[in-house]
């Protein structure tokens, strides 16, 4: 038994020097020259590297400077992403409460949670945060709400010798405990190891990969090969070079990175306007490929409030309909009843009863409970009925009481009647109660309140049993035996009213939803069935059972400690597929950091799941992840839209440099002028593509395979099929010219800018409307240079062209109507592959992977 003056001043400060503060380690900060030097290994940037280097060669400072500012731009987005992502386990420091109480030479003494050692007593009370793990040794009605740490929505009753863990909260109740465990070593610690480890690439970060090499190795080897066409036909050495250079510099879309950056940016600010907040902007994208949502249950799926739902005496039965702690709702039943029995029933609730119900504090605000959580809702029950706390508890002072512990399971209280008489009143688990010599009542009835009670628990209720007797005078003892039952009271933390919706609207837009929770098998079996995650008969996975995590991929996986959670995700990540993790408490944190994105909620939400995660959902509300995977969705169609304009048109100047020499063009485009054409087109109109409207019918397929190149699902092919227009529109406006004594080559340059600028029109989301008015003004602009090259002298000179005739220009600008009508009849004749879906979406028993519901496209 420790001693009760606690360690001694002497021995704090010596521990103190031995294991150091009661703070978490800090991970090493990362230098920032590693992180630049990590974000310009990329493959894309490295491409853009050796453009800037090519330019700096041809003299063209004008590209020099785009391509060094999009690739500052894209640096310095990168670094402040893993800035901010390293700030959860600083947040987890930050958990810890700043003051502890404890006693130290005798004395009780308040000091900063940092100083706690090993052995030191604490002095716990009601609103209390554990600072550090530790072994209760003194216990008066001490309950400790866990949920942070475990998921569980009850709170737990802790008597002497019981654990509690740093970060937890005392609800209820007095104690002293003596310190096993400090910063590292406690249960924080332990969770802040895990969330060392960051998670991979995003899956837009891995297919811009693929789309990196595979520029760096077309560009490098079609530019060779004209350079060497050339060469063979006779132009000078020194004209060539600039031109592969210039075939370099053009093919690659310098402005894919600003796209993908302003694109991402753009949808974080869409989020945010919809509650979402988005931290680190891979995860707007990463959102769209999503193909499983992992989701905890408490204060995530529920409303992480306990509710008193149902209602059951020996002569009555009733639904109580209300949400929160709020006394608003009423007692709903089937058929007219006496209300005497669920009168007396909850009357006895709220007078054996420590909870008390407070008020919102400014308008629009939510009545909240001070004490239990479940006895709050008994409280919120009563006055549902009419039934005042003060006023009951007034007319029936409490005399004396049996304080509920752990053991018992339950707690009783003894009450003064206006007569002189005693009332006595006993709260607790139905197998705590529901049998002799407890009760006195009829067998026959108490097995048909025991049916009762095991029915209501099988649907994920938790149950309390209340009873009662009259005595002639307070006794001396307060007796838990000799009582009459009075009635069940069945209570839950009940789903949120839009969770069943949000779920219904992953499964349309083809994502799996997942339940893992650290709450009990039956409570999360009876809200994942009642939510639509799974179905009534499908399996649950407990996690306690050996080897449970092994067996084949389930809907619903209950009693996971923050380690199994990690397990879990890692283990679903492995058979392929892109997943989402939603949570709010301490123990989510490890889990939002390994998965593909992580959703925490704000309002519920510690600060460490915030932090860990890469969505803040401001409103709480599940139903905003859904309308943030739609943007997710958004801003990948719109990268893929850029792609398709961007790389049409460099591969077009490719092939009129390779065939144009065949056709009898000598050069058919001055470097100069392949610059200009790449500079106007892959600028502000590329960048503008960028903040296209959302595609009607985007959540009403499923997502894209993990494994789709972002070139996949027939892109490709399109980018061939609108380049080979525009290159014949390009080369047949040359050959025309050429062979009728015009000035073929500034025709040839006006014509193959304009068929792009056509494209870009082409690619529009909602051609004919307003939307994206950005692009108009982006394409008008850029119209309006082309021809500023052909009529400015200074421009003139620059780019070695000539002005053309009114008719000419007519005829090209005709004929560059055919980029916009190539990009519209392709999207017609060839339109994108589309997923099967179905109405009835597959459950999790029926697929053996994550990517079973995209299909590969």
């Amino acid at each position: 038994m420790p001693s009760a003056c606690g360690v001694s001043s002497a021995e704090a400060s010596a521990r103190l020097k031995r294991d150091g503060p009661n703070l978490l380690p800090q991970k090493p900060p990362i230098p920032v020259w590693r992180r630049v030097a990590s974000q310009l290994r990329d493959p894309l940037i490295i491409v853009l590297l050796i453009a800037a280097v090519l330019t700096i060669v041809t003299g063209d400072w004008t590209d020099t400077a785009v391509i060094t500012l999009v690739i500052v731009v894209n640096t310095a987005v990168g670094v402040g992403q893993e800035i901010r992502a390293d700030r959860a386990i600083t947040a987890l420091a930050q958990l810890a409460t700043p003051e502890a109480r404890v006693v130290r030479d005798g004395h009780q003494q308040q000091i900063s949670a940092s100083d706690v050692v090993v052995g030191d007593l604490l002095v716990l009370a009601e609103g209390d945060i554990v600072p550090a793990d530790a072994d209760v040794v003194e216990s008066a009605a001490l309950l400790v709400d866990e949920s942070a740490l475990t998921g569980e929505s009850v709170p737990v009753d802790k008597s002497s010798g019981s654990p509690v863990s740093s970060g937890t909260v005392v609800v209820r109740g007095r104690g002293r405990a003596v310190v096993t465990a400090t910063g590292a070593a406690s249960a924080s610690g332990r969770i802040a190891s895990l969330m060392v480890k960051g998670s991979g690439l995003t899956p837009l970060q891995r297919r811009l990969v693929g789309v990196g090499r595979l520029l760096a190795g077309v560009t490098v080897l079609l530019s060779t090969l004209v350079l060497a066409l050339g060469l063979v036909r006779g132009q000078p050495v020194e004209l060539m070079v600039v031109t592969a250079i210039s075939l370099v510099v053009a093919a690659v879309p310098e402005s894919l990175p600003a796209v993908v950056t302003l694109s991402l940016a753009s949808g974080a600010r869409r989020m945010a306007a919809r509650s979402a907040l988005v931290r680190s902007l891979p995860a707007v994208e990463t959102l769209g490929s999503v193909t499983a949502l992992a989701t905890d249950k408490t204060g995530t799926l529920t409303e992480g409030r306990m509710v008193a739902q149902k209602i059951w005496t020996p002569s009555a039965e009733a639904t109580i309909s209300g949400s929160g702690y709020a006394p608003e709702g009423e007692i709903v039943h089937d058929q007219p009843l006496d209300t005497t029995s669920l009168t007396e029933l909850l009357t006895a609730a709220t007078l054996c009863n420590d909870a008390r119900l407070a008020p919102p504090n400014d308008t629009g605000g939510e009545w909240a409970a001070l004490g239990d959580p479940t006895e709050a809702a008994l409280l919120a029950a009563a006055a549902k009925l009419g039934l005042d706390r003060q006023d009951v508890q007034a007319r029936f002072p409490r005399v004396a009481e049996l304080a509920f512990d752990s053991d018992r399971k339950r707690m009783s209280t003894v009450h003064l009647l206006p007569s002189g008489r005693a009332r006595v009143i006993c709260k607790g688990a139905p197998e705590a109660l529901l049998h002799p010599p407890v009760l006195v009542d009829d067998p026959a009835l108490l097995a048909q309140a025991a049916a009762r009670a095991d029915q209501l628990a099988h649907a994920g209720y938790r149950l309390l049993a209340v009873a009662g007797t009259e005595l002639d005078a307070v006794p001396e003892t307060v007796p838990e035996s000799g009582l009459s039952l009075l009635g069940l009271i069945a209570i839950l933390d009940p789903p949120r009213p839009s969770a069943a919706a949000a779920i219904a609207d992953c499964r349309r837009a083809g994502i799996r939803p997942l339940l893992i929770t650290g709450d009990h098998a039956g409570t999360a079996r009876a809200i994942a069935t009642d939510l639509g995650i799974i179905d009534a008969g499908d399996r649950v996975v407990d996690c306690r059972e050996p080897g449970a995590l092994g067996q084949e991929p389930a809907g619903v996986y209950a009693r996971a400690t923050p380690e199994q959670k990690l397990d879990i995700i890692q283990g679903l990540q492995a058979r392929g597929g892109v997943l989402a993790m939603t949570g709010d408490g301490v123990n989510d944190g490890p889990a939002l950091r390994r998965a593909d994105i992580g959703v925490a909620m704000g309002k519920r939400g510690t600060e460490v799941a915030r932090q860990a995660a890469d969505l803040v959902l401001a409103d709480d509300n599940l139903d905003t992840v859904v309308a943030a995977v739609e943007e997710g969705r958004r801003v990948y169609a719109n990268i893929r839209r850029f792609l398709v304009y961007g790389l049409s048109g460099g591969a077009a100047e490719i092939a009129v440099m390779l065939l144009g020499p065949f056709a009898g063009l000598p050069l058919p485009l001055l470097p100069a002028q392949i610059l200009w054409i790449n500079l106007l087109t892959h600028g502000l109109p590329g960048v503008a593509l960028g903040g296209e409207p959302t595609v009607p019918g985007t959540m009403t397929g499923p997502p894209r395979h993990p494994d789709q190149s972002i070139l996949g699902a027939g892109l490709w092919q399109r980018i061939i099929r609108i380049a080979v227009v525009l290159t014949v529109v390009t080369l047949g406006v040359a050959i025309w010219a050429s062979q009728t004594g015009r000035p073929w080559q500034s025709m040839a340059f006006f014509t193959l800018g304009a068929t792009q600028l056509g494209v870009a029109l082409g690619s529009r989301t909602r051609p004919g409307s307003l939307a994206n008015p950005m692009l108009l003004v982006a394409v008008a602009g850029a119209l309006v240079l082309q021809l500023a090259g052909l009529y400015l002298p200074p421009l003139r000179e620059l780019l070695g062209t000539e002005p053309l005739t009114m008719g000419d220009l007519l005829i090209v600008t005709a004929l560059s109507v055919l980029g916009y009508a190539a990009a519209r009849l392709d999207r017609i004749l060839h339109p994108s592959p589309r997923p099967r879906t179905t109405a009835t979406d597959p459950r999790p028993d029926e697929a053996s992977d994550l990517s079973d519901h995209a299909t590969h496209r």
